[in-house]
């Protein structure tokens, strides 16, 4: 069979049928040979370490880098026979005497993706969601505890006062926990930014479980503002986290999970809220502190996983846990190609520090980059899904179902997003990103153009109603198919590690400050524009997928560092380069 032959100096022994040791000593050399164990024409050797004689003591990272980065080599370069293009992995030598497995080992990823979910966009979802459910009951408890302090009730336009700030301040801290995301990523990484963050959940559980007993109203609108900094902080830092973490043919669906994790806590919220769990007159104090089991969760398993490869390599300049994680993540899977991409974005990267926010403005290298991220990160917002989930329950009430069951049928909605999300993620690394978001909205748009005519038409039509309330379904599963998850995906793939947490405090400041505007302005275009209230949002879906069309490039399937590539030839049309990096030294044998 096939095998490779590996030596130092002039002597070798066989690797390839059985096992073998590797000291530690340079160079290291190897060549293919054919299935009769004969040196096959045209074959290669391959150095590892140091050109020079003196030999420079080599660290546990750098060695066994080098080592993979010549093996990917010798893959691609040496045929097995006439029928077969390369190595394959268990042909090749390990640096510790064994063969590299082929199996994929994903437990620690999949691990990896659950235990940053649950305290990340999970909490975003589901402290969402939440608050709805107790809306009556806090108004109550707002105007008891007034009466109780003053001997006077509080006029009703107060308590709506007090109840919009309680509803606002969530946004308001997501802006907050936006701003403080970058920092904390760079400072201290991705997997820790994480486990401080629930700091912010601890604190806000506390002050919602003791609301009731100490009659403070204002507990609950500062325990709003922290789970807001909290969902500020995860909404920015768990897709940097994945993306990093995933191999790029899982990237895509690996950075869809943020958004499964999110449809998944709105509809855990939408159920703990039933009135038969946690929704009742006197339970809703632990409805709002039921927050503190997700982060417990985290708490208790994140600490056990691996930070961030790129996060460890690159900001950190650590090879050697950088190497660890890989292995942790990917299992005994062959990690020369993805070596060899790492070492290219450290080498591309300089040693330059991380961006702040207002530089990625004035930078013409990432002129497209920005547009992108600000046009699409904005159209999500601003596309009305937020606003068919407030119109959810007015339109099920027309549409004739009892108002008790009402509460079910808006579960039905957060059922739909999760549902979407989840066929996104199978789909989106067949298919590619361009086409799910060009899909999601183009969909959007025509089932935002039923729904009008649907609301136009409700007083001459007796089936109307059933047929906006359909509407209101095919668009969150439209939303939920494209815009909802890929639009995270663009601050990870579009930028490179020093610009990457800058983009999200951006995108993450839009987000927010979007989310906030289109709550404090919808019930005005209601009232404004009546039947025509989704008019300005099909604007704003149209305007997106054209946008998609014409200017945002396709990343399936290509590296952190090709993406660069591409998007610095858009922003300077004409250029060329040379590659920044240079791999293990292929030295072409004379033996025959």
């Amino acid at each position: 069979m096939a095998g490779v032959t590996w030596g130092q100096n002039s002597r070798s022994a066989e690797i390839g049928p059985r096992l073998g040791r590797v000291r530690s000593q340079w160079p290291f050399t190897f060549t293919a040979e054919d299935r009769k164990g004969r040196r096959m024409n045209r074959s290669r050797s391959y150095s590892l370490g140091p050109s020079h004689r003196r030999r420079q003591p080599q660290s546990h990272g750098n060695l066994l880098s080098q080592w993979n980065s010549a093996l990917h080599a010798a893959r691609m370069e040496c045929p097995r026979d006439s029928s077969e293009k390369g190595l394959l992995d268990s042909d090749l030598p390990s640096p510790y005497g064994f063969r590299l497995g082929r199996k994929f080992q994903g437990w620690v990823l999949l691990l990896t993706i659950c235990a940053a979910g649950i305290g990340g966009t999970f909490q975003f979802g589901y402290n969402l969601s939440i608050i709805n459910a107790p809306t009556l009951y806090i108004q109550e408890f707002t105007n008891e505890t007034w009466q109780m302090r003053t001997g006077r009730p509080l006029p009703d336009h107060l308590v709506l006062l007090v109840w919009s700030l309680i509803v606002s301040l969530y946004p308001l801290g997501g802006l907050l926990g936006a701003l403080l995301a970058g920092p904390l990523a760079i400072t201290l990484g991705r997997k820790k930014s994480l486990l401080v963050n629930n700091i912010f959940v601890v604190a806000a559980a506390t002050l919602f479980g003791f609301s009731r007993r100490a009659g403070s109203f204002e507990m609950v609108m500062l325990g709003r503002l922290l789970v807001g900094v909290s969902a500020g902080v995860s909404m920015n830092v768990q897709p940097m986290y994945l993306g990093e973490s995933a191999p790029k043919e899982l990237r895509g669906a690996v950075a869809m999970t943020s958004a499964i994790f999110t449809a998944l806590g709105i509809v855990m919220g939408q159920v703990v809220g039933l009135r038969e769990l946690l929704g009742g007159p006197q339970a809703w104090p632990l409805l709002l502190a039921s927050c503190l089991v997700p982060g417990v969760l985290q708490l208790a398993s994140l600490p056990l996983l691996p930070e961030s490869p790129r996060y460890l390599l690159i900001d950190r300049g650590d090879s050697e846990a950088c190497l660890a994680a890989l292995q942790r993540l990917r299992g005994p899977a062959d990690l020369a190609g993805e070596l060899a991409e790492l070492e290219q974005e450290r080498a591309a990267c300089g040693g330059r520090r991380a961006r702040r926010p207002w530089e990625l403005f004035g930078d013409r290298a990432l002129r497209r980059q920005v547009a992108s991220l600000v046009v699409l990160g904005g159209a999500m917002e601003l596309c009305g899904n937020d606003a068919v989930y407030s119109y959810a329950s007015a339109m099920f009430v027309q549409a004739r179902i009892p108002p008790e069951k009402v509460q079910y049928a808006v579960i039905g909605t957060g059922g739909c997003e999760l549902l979407a999300t989840l066929v996104s993620c199978v789909v989106i690394e067949r298919v590619g990103r361009r086409v799910l978001l060009m899909g999601g909205y183009c969909l959007m748009t025509c089932w935002g153009s039923v729904f009008t005519a649907a609301l136009c038409l409700q007083s001459s039509f007796p089936w109307m109603p059933y047929l906006a309330m359909s509407c209101i379904f095919a668009f969150i599963l439209s939303f939920g198919i494209g815009p909802a998850g890929v639009t995270g995906i663009l601050a990870t793939e579009l930028f490179d590690q020093t610009a990457r947490p800058a983009a999200y405090m951006v995108c993450g400041v839009l987000m927010w400050t979007m989310l906030f505007l289109v709550g404090l302005g919808f019930p005005f275009i209601m009232e404004g524009l009546s039947h025509f209230l989704y008019v300005p949002f099909l604007c704003v879906c149209v305007c997106a997928a054209v946008y998609t069309f014409f200017f945002l490039p396709e990343t399936k399937g290509k590296t952190f560092l090709e993406i660069s590539e591409e998007l610095y030839r858009l922003n300077f049309p004409g250029w060329s380069q040379s590659p920044m990096w240079r791999g293990p030294e292929v030295v072409q044998s004379t033996e025959l």
